[in-house]
């Protein structure tokens, strides 16, 4: 399967490109001043971190609704640490996946445990370069409980078990 992106410089004195995909959406991207650009769009390694959290959370959600859990809202923190030298690769993620409502901690850990190793095409492409910590944090709506955190290990290591702190 072939994909094709359209990439257009729109100031022919600086950084600034427009990218068009196949769907038919435009992505403005930019550079930070000190290196040509205007600071008027995300520079394309945010971009990769913006891909990663909807890929994965895509499939989350997505994964969630069909075991009919009782989803009430849900957000993604992600936090990413470079390789000091060029090609300055990702090296470290750490995802956090925040759900919101009566949702079973098992049904979480599991919707992680396929989107890490079977559905995000995105992870699977950075796991290449880097180390994904999968974080999750679910603040259930009964009054005064309390958060289930807990962390989905990939490969030998078994998943923390549901209410497990950091």
């Amino acid at each position: 399967m072939t994909t094709e992106i359209r990439l257009d410089l729109l100031d022919p004195q600086g950084m600034k490109m427009e990218a068009r995909t196949p769907s038919g959406h435009a992505v403005i991207m930019d550079a930070a001043p000190d290196v040509g650009g205007t600071n008027e769009g995300p520079r394309p390694m945010e971009l990769v971190l913006v891909a990663l959290a909807g890929c994965t959370a895509m499939d989350v959600l997505s994964i969630l609704r069909k075991k009919r859990q009782p989803l009430e809202g849900f957000a993604m923190e992600v936090r990413a640490e470079r390789a000091p030298e060029h090609p300055k690769v990702y090296t470290d993620i750490d995802l956090l996946y925040i759900v919101r409502g009566n949702v079973d901690p098992q049904a979480v850990v599991r919707a992680i445990e396929l989107s890490a190793t079977k559905y995000c095409s995105v992870s699977a492409m950075l796991r290449k370069t880097a180390r994904l910590r999968y974080r999750y944090r679910i603040e259930p709506s009964a009054p005064g409980a309390s958060p289930i955190e807990g962390e989905y290990r990939m490969e030998e290591e078994a998943p923390a078990p549901a209410g497990a702190a950091d």
